[in-house]
């Protein structure tokens, strides 16, 4: 009966993870600029992919007896990369020059950008 709770738990975090990044990839598709669409990639992919590992782990340690270290591995892979790549992303758009969505309220970015214009 333990066992079956167990197993119900990790596929509870697992489908968990799943939807996640379903969400994830609902908003990549309906949001207006590259930052909110690079910040719903970077969210859904970080937390759902980690609830999928998560719970698959989960399951080979405490069903199976058998601790994966490539799962842990990858787990902290991705909560380390996926954070990491999606700033990156941003960054690299906005000093592209991509034009931030019509209705954003502010720039942070572009008042250090004049800061530094009108100091030089």
């Amino acid at each position: 009966m333990r066992l079956v709770i167990i197993e119900v738990i990790a596929v509870g975090v697992v489908l968990f993870g799943a939807v996640f990044c379903l969400l994830g990839a609902f908003g990549l598709v309906r949001l207006p600029d590259v930052y909110l669409r690079s910040h719903a990639a970077t969210k859904s992919a970080t937390l759902g992919v980690l609830c999928v590992l998560l719970g698959v782990f989960l399951y080979f340690w405490i069903v199976l007896g058998e601790v994966s270290i490539k799962l842990l591995l990858g787990i902290a892979f991705v909560f380390i990369t996926s954070p990491v790549a999606g700033h990156l992303n941003g960054r690299a758009a906005y000093r592209s020059g991509v034009k931030l969505w019509g209705n954003s309220v502010r720039d942070e970015l572009d008042k250090q950008k004049g800061r530094a214009a009108g100091t030089e």
